[in-house]
């Protein structure tokens, strides 16, 4: 099978939250956390922080993890996790964890990563999760995530997507759910990677402000929707 990277981006000037990933409410950072709980994956072989700044490198390889240091203007996450893919070319599934979610589930990164293994077309993985709550539906900050009747993704937006003309409580109920609240977990063929991280933001996303966006502006010319 393809070797497999995990790459958390981890930037040190966060705008909500300054030296977020630095945190250390129990004895280790949040970054040392989210490592550890990458590292549980089966199927990655290995893992590696991209960072931009030198506390978050010290502080990685203080508690023994890897880490690799990427370009401080660089544009988001996934442009981070490019700059790894180049500098080690050797892995074909490359995944991109959020450097704040220490709490990720190894089942979470296995499912993303077997998702592409099992379907040679696809080049771009991602997962979504029932979202049964309508205060968090109708909060912009949780992306809700649209597919089709084959698991393609159609659209992600801070929006209620799909909008009911009417409300209705038992709406959040159904089967298959109606919402999926998306996960910011990506796997990325190599290849597409380092072709999407050259294109320019879309409208979509510039409106959104979702990078996801750009994969669906870009895959609807070139190749098949991501897989969820």
């Amino acid at each position: 099978m393809p070797g497999c990277l995990i790459v958390i981006p981890a930037r040190y000037a966060s705008t909500r939250l300054p030296r977020k990933m630095l945190l250390d409410r129990t004895g280790k950072p949040l970054i040392v956390h989210t490592i550890e709980a990458a590292s549980r994956s089966r199927l990655a072989e290995r893992v590696v922080v991209a960072t931009d700044h030198p506390e978050i490198e010290a502080a990685v390889r203080r508690f023994g993890g890897e880490v690799l240091m990427t370009d401080p203007a660089a544009r988001s996450g996934t442009d981070r996790v490019a700059e790894v893919a180049r500098q080690l070319p050797d892995y074909d599934l490359l995944v991109n964890v959020q450097g704040d979610e220490p709490e990720i589930e190894a089942e979470s990164i296995d499912r993303a990563i077997e998702l592409l293994q099992s379907d040679s077309q696809a080049v771009m993985a991602t997962l979504g999760t029932p979202l049964r709550d309508r205060a968090r539906l109708e909060d912009p900050a949780a992306v809700k995530l649209v597919i089709d009747r084959h698991d393609n993704a159609l659209y992600f937006s801070r929006s209620v997507i799909p909008h009911p003309r009417s409300w209705d409580d038992s709406l959040l109920q159904a089967e298959p759910p109606l919402w999926l609240l998306h996960l910011g977990l990506y796997a990325f063929r190599r290849e597409f990677l380092l072709r999407f991280a050259e294109l320019p933001p879309s409208r979509l996303e510039a409106t959104e402000m979702l990078e996801q966006l750009r994969v669906l502006d870009c895959l609807l010319y070139t190749s098949p929707s991501p897989r969820d």
